[in-house]
């Protein structure tokens, strides 16, 4: 199969039940089975892991890092470096299932990124993605993309059920701290968790307020996952409410106004309905 084979599954449409769209409103996440062909993340997995290798800058031994550096290796904004990975990143058959598990109008690109753990891995703190994003409401939604089979000793991504409802521990980022904040705030609530494994060309979608994590990788291999972040196309920027907010205001939403739609050159419209 030649590249323009692989790139014409990435705009096939891929169509959502009534059920499905449901239970995301109600769960705020959803894993959908068989998005992406076996060739495909075949194809991906090796052009993306790559690139993540050349330009991955963490090399201290996993020993010597913090909780977060032992998480995973986090390379961002693959599409501005890569006119193979961008035709990943800008797949409308992505797109559109984001676009209709939010309900919106359409969505555009807020950024992506590669998220490798390495063998011995540590474990992803419980957190909410939002608490880093400066935009005007939670129309967001991220698709989590393994490149491999990943049962539960890579650290597949683990999710609270409905913990979007939850305001405690938005103000926390990922750390040693939210683990424990966020994971006593969950028991104490009763919220149900999801902790399964991801067949190969399975993937999730989770919403920006909805509290996850991942186990440590406990394998021999590299845990290869590629995510990209979506927003409602109409997203307002807010006035960033803390130093991470104003950080990712300037780097993935440069040029962008308080008050005023997120329309920049690094955040275009990915699919938008007819």
């Amino acid at each position: 199969m030649n590249a323009n084979n692989y790139f014409s599954q990435l705009d096939e449409p891929y169509v959502l039940t009534p059920e499905q769209i449901q239970f995301f409103q109600e769960n705020k996440f959803i894993k959908l089975k068989q998005v992406l062909s076996a060739e495909v993340l075949e194809y991906f997995d090796m052009v993306i892991t790559e690139k993540v290798e050349e330009l991955n800058t963490m090399h201290l031994p996993i020993a010597q890092r913090d909780t977060y550096s032992k998480a995973f290796l986090q390379i961002m904004n693959l599409w501005t470096k890569s006119e193979i990975i961008k035709q990943l990143v800008f797949s409308k058959r992505l797109a559109k299932i984001a676009t209709d598990l939010m309900q919106v109008s359409g969505v555009r690109l807020y950024h992506d990124q590669a998220l490798y753990k390495e063998p011995s891995g540590g474990f992803t703190p419980w957190h909410a993605d939002q608490y880093y994003w400066p935009l005007h409401n939670d129309n967001t939604v991220t698709v989590w993309i393994p490149l491999q089979t990943t049962p539960l000793e890579m650290g597949p991504l683990q999710f609270s059920v409905k913990s979007h409802t939850l305001v405690n521990g938005r103000e926390l980022k990922i750390s040693d701290d939210s683990e424990e904040k966020i994971g006593k705030a969950l028991r104490i609530n009763n919220f149900q968790q999801v902790n399964e494994p991801f067949d190969l060309g399975e993937v999730s979608f989770h919403s920006g307020w909805i509290f996850h994590r991942a186990g440590p990788n406990h394998s021999q291999q590299m845990r290869k996952v590629m995510t990209i972040i979506y927003m409602d196309k109409d997203m307002r920027l807010k006035a960033p409410e803390n130093e991470n907010q104003q950080l990712d205001w300037e780097t993935w939403c440069p040029g962008a106004k308080i008050g005023e739609v997120i329309d920049t050159a690094l955040n275009p419209v990915l699919y938008a309905n007819e």
